[in-house]
Order: C-alpha cells, then sequence, then structure tokens
C-alpha cells in the first residue's frame, strides 16, 4: 500500500497510518478481485472458503461469487495475528487450495502459520515481492487456481518465502534471507520466480552501460531513475547522492529529487521533456509493478512509452532465459500499452532488443 508515496512497505499500524495520511489507497482487494474472478468458469464445482469483511469476503462478493464465511478478523482494521489466525482455519478446514493477497510480510505469516500442510498461491499486491509463491499478476494467480483446482490438485513443489527488514529497508539495506517454503501449484511461467541478487563481477558491466546513457543524456530533459543497482551505477557516474532503494530524478545530469513519491515526480516534471530509466529485477524480469509503484500508470503515460530506457546486463538478460520482461502496474491498460519490443541497453555502444509483456 505504501508504494506509491515512497513508503517501500506499510508493515506495522504506525506505517499504515503514515501511508493513509500521505494519501496511498489500499490496493490487495482491487487485486483479488481481479484474480477471484477467472474462477467463475468454475460454476458449481467451486466452493469458497474466506474470512469475512476485507479479509476475503468483500472480495469474493465483488467477484461475482458466494463465499462461506469461516471467521472474522477481531478488529476491523487486520493485523498479522488475524492472517494468521484466518490461515490456521482455512487449512482446518481441509480447502484444496489457500490464496492470499499482499507482498513478503503476508507469504511469511502464512508461512508460520501453516507451513506446507496445504497447498498455497499468492495474489501479488504487496510493494516489495521477492518470494516465489506468488504469480506474475492477478489475473495469471486466478487462472493458475481455475486450472489447479479443476484438474484435481495434481502437481504442487515447494517455493522460497523471501523476507527483508523494511527498517533497513527503508535505510538503503537490501538483504534478503530465505525464511522458508510453502507448497505451491506448478505452474511454470505463470508464477515469479525469487528475486536473484547482482553478481560482483557485473560491476563492469553496469559502469558501461552508465557511461552509456550518461553520453546519451540531454541537460534540458528530466530522467526518473528507477532502483536497482544498474540503476544506482549511472548515479554514482553522475556524482550524485542518490537512493538505491528508491525512485530518483535528475534534470540532465544534475539531481533535482531523491526518494521521490508519485505526488512529488508528477508535480516537479509537470509538462517537461522527460525520461524514465529503468532496470528489470534480476531472475524475476519486472520492469514495472515490483518495488517502484511510486512509477505510477499516470507517470508512465505523462512520459510515454518512447521515451522509457531499459538498462540491462547481459548477464542479467541470459539469466531470464528467454522469459520476456514483465509490468504489473495495476492497470491492465497501462500494461498493454507498454507491451512491446524495447531497445534494451546492455553495455557501451551495446544495446539488445528485447519483448515486454504484462504479467502472464
Amino acid at each position: 500500500m505504501g508504494g506509491t508515496v515512497g513508503l517501500k512497505g506499510t508493515d506495522g499500524p504506525e506505517l499504515l497510518d503514515r501511508a493513509k495520511a500521505l494519501g496511498a489507497v489500499p490496493r490487495s482487494e482491487d487485486r483479488a478481485v481481479v484474480a477471484l474472478a477467472q474462477l467463475s468458469r468454475l460454476g458449481d464445482a467451486l466452493e469458497i472458503l474466506t474470512y469475512g469483511g476485507p479479509m476475503g469476503e468483500a472480495a469474493t462478493v465483488a467477484a461475482g461469487l458466494s463465499p462461506t464465511v469461516v471467521g472474522n478478523s477481531a478488529s476491523p482494521v487486520s493485523t498479522s495475528a488475524d492472517t494468521m489466525e484466518a490461515a490456521r482455519t482455512l487449512a482446518g478446514s481441509a480447502v484444496n487450495l489457500l490464496m492470499f493477497a499482499g507482498g513478503d510480510g503476508t507469504a511469511r505469516d502464512v508461512y508460520d502459520a501453516i507451513g506446507t500442510t496445504v497447498t498455497c498461491l499468492g495474489i501479488p499486491a504487496g510493494v516489495k515481492i521477492q518470494s516465489a509463491v506468488y504469480a506474475t499478476s492477478p489475473a495469471g494467480a486466478g487462472k493458475i487456481a481455475a486450472s489447479f483446482l479443476a484438474r484435481g490438485s495434481d502437481r504442487t513443489r515447494h517455493a522460497e518465502v523471501m523476507d527483508i527488514d523494511e527498517d533497513d529497508y527503508r535505510r538503503e539495506i537490501l538483504s534478503s534471507r530465505l525464511y522458508g517454503y510453502l507448497e505451491i501449484p506448478d505452474a511454470g511461467d505463470r508464477l515469479q520466480s525469487r528475486k536473484a541478487a547482482s553478481a560482483p563481477s557485473e560491476q563492469s558491466a553496469q559502469q558501461a552501460i552508465a557511461a552509456e546513457v550518461i553520453e546519451l543524456m540531454n541537460d534540458d530533459c528530466f530522467y526518473i531513475v528507477g532502483p536497482g543497482t544498474t540503476c544506482r551505477t549511472l548515479m554514482e557516474q553522475l556524482k550524485v547522492d542518490s537512493s538505491l532503494l528508491g525512485v530518483d530524478l535528475t534534470r540532465g545530469r544534475k539531481l533535482i529529487g531523491k526518494d521521490l513519491s508519485e505526488h512529488e515526480i508528477l508535480e516537479t516534471i509537470d509538462r517537461a521533456d522527460c525520461c524514465l530509466v529503468l532496470t528489470p529485477i534480476g531472475g524475476q524480469g519486472f520492469l514495472l509493478g515490483r518495488g517502484n509503484q511510486q512509477i505510477s500508470p499516470e507517470v508512465i503515460r505523462r512520459v510515454g512509452r518512447d521515451k522509457i530506457m531499459i538498462l540491462a546486463t547481459m548477464g542479467k538478460i541470459a539469466l531470464l532465459g528467454g522469459r520476456p520482461l514483465l509490468v504489473d502496474t495495476g492497470d491492465a491498460e497501462c500494461d498493454g500499452y507498454l507491451s512491446g519490443y524495447y531497445r534494451v541497453v546492455t553495455g557501451f555502444r551495446e544495446a539488445t532488443v528485447y519483448r515486454v509483456v504484462a504479467g502472464l
């Protein structure tokens, strides 16, 4: 929920209140509705059990389905304790598949509650999602669930639940750790991979990419620079103070703003000429929609598709194994607008062409 306002997550009630004060709006329920709508084709063969109100019932009804409510949150604003209690209750009801919407913190809560006793599937709705238990998009989660339930729940595998410390994350310290495993449907490319860190050997390639971008920069253009080590190398070569995990803004080669929110970006660029500089998440291939929600559909439309500059080392491209780069902005029209082929800067005077698609 805190992504567009630059909070990098909302674990804990204080951060949730701060996000709301900054104008953030909840997104889990809307994304859950998109996923659940895919289940309608199962008809009367489907039975849905859920917790009440915002913990599942509202999204299920909004998706046109009729759930059986098996419990309710103890307070109007649900907590991780409610998530764990709901997971235990549903697991105890012998469900074939337990779906949950959120990010890495939610996956961790589900793991703490039920381990690998029930097959689970995450609907991506968090800011930081490094765990491999989520589908690449909400619609993809619904398609996986419908197929899995229709064929009799026969193919599953263990997938990593990863987690990072949000306080460290806000201090520009990113240290992921394996927290555990959940049992998930084996659905191939519809499932996102866990994030892969950049190898130390990538540094020279990142510096070559930075040199190419700096040579292309125009002093009159605003550059919205996304998170990631490749983009961070660019900012280091510009000799400006930047954020590793936030979204920064330069005018030409000079820093204008650091770790900006969606509102701050739009307010600053106004009607000026601007360019969006992005690097995909290693291993996952996500270009937009994971950890950079400040770059919203409104920002993307303001910049324009032809002003997006993608930076990636050949090692990062090779790690995708031919899979396309992904976007999941929460706006299907924007995802469709972004889909297509792009020039990707891979070094100094080096580039390749690569395909970008909406989350599968």
